[in-house]
């Protein structure tokens, strides 16, 4: 069981590859979603570490994959570019997940 990064930024591709995380970089929606297919099909990655910005892509398709994924944890992270508004992106999730806001 392994990490990966998928990230829109180079930067954050390059520091989690010096802690030993493998990943791609990419920047548009399709190149995301082929990124994310192919990293759901592979066994060994338990855990897929996306970039807020990407996330911004398809919001409704990573909703979907954490509701019917029971075997990988797909983390949503800020890079040195994005805001640090991870807060309200989980207080939106559980709203949604929920039908009521927080």
């Amino acid at each position: 069981m392994r990490f990966f990064l998928i990230s829109d930024n180079v930067d954050t591709e390059v520091g989690m590859r010096l802690v030993g995380i493998d990943g791609v970089v990419v920047h548009e929606k399709d190149e995301f979603l082929i990124a994310l297919e192919d990293a759901l099909e592979d066994p060994e990655i338990a855990i897929i570490l996306v970039t807020t910005k990407l996330v911004e892509l398809a919001p409704n398709v990573i909703s979907e994959i954490k509701l019917r994924e029971s075997r990988k944890l797909i983390v949503e992270i800020p890079d040195r570019h994005g805001s640090s508004s991870i807060g309200e992106a989980i207080d939106r999730y559980v709203s949604e997940a929920i039908g009521v806001k927080l």
